[in-house]
Parts: structure tokens; sequence; C-alpha cells
């Protein structure tokens, strides 16, 4: 009797260890992902690096000291092009006039040679407005459902598409309309459910992005996809083979306030 209650004593100390670890030390931190892409593009574009990051959740568990140093640490990259993929607020917090202002204050400190792109994730239409201020005076492109072209200085181009959130307002047909099909082509969509859909009806993307799924948050095998949150259980990793696909794991945190063995991370692609 003394050992099984030992036992259990010891089980119930490792799991609140755990939880205390997933709350306060996994939610923190940042690593950079350096991904080589060997891409057919225009060879002036040879080099090129592009920043990809995703789901900051503002004020869920990221704090104003948390929002400098990844801008700090996206900036030490110097990305010729950086690339949202949504969720920068959370349905569950409304902003205020200081978080507004502190959120344009930092985001503009963004120095990409080439600009910075992002699109609407599921939760950001709760603060829809304030977003596209935000977004609006921090030198920040919002893309919804449309194609735009970043020219470099030999005026070679890449095409870049921003889907809507997959849950709420994509539509593919309306997205892809002015799409030069010789171009080197990026899309952007915020639920990797999306992608699925997006390799059947749109067979010119070179680069998928996404972000959402927060790499299910605690990252132990058979138990993180369990944890994955709706619009990023369906897509299986059979059907991503041999294609350019690469999903965030994001900053911040989704449904549940934790991260174990989960690192936030932003992902840097160099073309070589």
């Amino acid at each position: 009797m003394k050992k099984l209650l030992m036992t259990i004593l010891s089980l119930m100390t490792i799991f609140f260890v755990l939880l205390l670890y997933s709350r306060f030390i996994g939610t923190t931190g940042l690593i950079t992902h350096e991904i080589a892409l060997k891409e057919q593009i225009p060879e002036s574009n040879k080099g090129l690096k592009i920043i990809h990051f995703s789901d900051l959740h503002y004020k869920k568990v990221i704090t104003e000291k948390r929002v400098k140093d990844l801008i700090k640490e996206i900036n030490r990259n110097k990305p010729d092009i950086i690339l949202f993929t949504g969720d920068l607020l959370d349905k569950d917090y409304q902003l205020t006039n200081k978080d507004i202002n502190f959120l344009i204050k930092y985001l503009k400190k963004l120095n990409p040679k080439y600009g910075t792109y992002a699109i609407m994730g599921d939760q950001d239409y709760s603060n829809e407005e304030a977003l596209k201020n935000i977004y609006l005076q921090s030198n920040i492109t919002l893309l919804k459902n449309e194609t735009t072209y970043i020219y470099n200085e030999n005026n070679d181009k890449i095409a870049l598409t921003g889907l809507e959130s997959y849950l709420k307002n994509m539509d593919i047909n309306k997205s892809y309309t002015s799409l030069d099909e010789n171009t080197y082509h990026i899309t952007m969509v915020h639920e990797p459910d999306a992608i699925k859909e997006i390799l059947e009806n749109e067979k010119t993307s070179n680069l998928i992005l996404a972000g959402h799924s927060i790499n299910g948050s605690i990252n132990i095998p058979g138990i993180k996809n369990l944890l994955l949150p709706n619009g990023a259980k369906k897509i299986k990793s059979s059907e991503l083979k041999n294609k350019s696909v690469y999903i965030s794991n994001g900053i911040g945190v989704n449904n549940i306030n934790f991260r174990l063995f989960n690192t936030p991370s932003i992902n840097l692609y160099r073309f070589n």
C-alpha cells in the first residue's frame, strides 16, 4: 500500500511539474528554423530570404517584451520579405488603445527589403477593424483573397497570394484571377486543412505557407494530434509528400495556454 501511494505521489508530482513547465517555460523562448529552398526562380532572386511567422495571439501569453524580442530576432536575420499567416490577435481579448498603439509602434520596426505581408487568421475576425488599422499604420499589406506581385531591383517578380481564413471567408476562385502562371508563386493560408483544396484547385503554387496548428501545442507522439485545432486535423503528411508546404509552429498559444516540447519558432527560407 505504501509503495502504491509513493508511486501515485510521484506521478502526480511529475504531472504538476510538466503542467507548470508547459505554462510558464514551454510558452517562452524563440527558435529560428532555417530552410533551404532549391526552387526555380529568377537568377536575380537567388539568395532571397523570407521570414515566415504565425499565430502571435497577442496578450494570451504573449507580453510586450515577447513582441519586442520577436521583432528583434526577425530583423536580426535581415529578411527580404516577411510573411505572417494569421492570428495576430486572440478572440478572447479585446484590445485597448494602448495595445493598438504598442503593436503599431513595434510592427512598424519590421524592416524587410521588399515588404511585410499578412493574412487573416480565424481569430482575427473578432477584432477585424482594429487589425486593419494596425496593419495599415504599420506598413503591412493585408491580403484578403487576392494576389499581388513583389518586384526586385531587376524587375523580376514573385507572385504572392493571400487567402482569408479557411474557417471563415476563403475564396480560391477569387484569389487567383489575376495570376501570371509563368511567375514563381507563393500562397499563404492560415489553416492547414485548406492546403488539400489549394493543391486540388490551384496547380501553380510553388510554395504554400500556413499556421494555425501550433504543432499540436503539446508535442508528444500519440498525443499531439489529439490537440490540433479545427482547421488543422484533416490534412495528412502523406498528401504533402514532395510538395513545398511549410506549416509554422507559431509564436503564441491557441485553445490552451500550454506548450510542451514545442518551443515557439519562426521559419527562415533561403532560396539557393
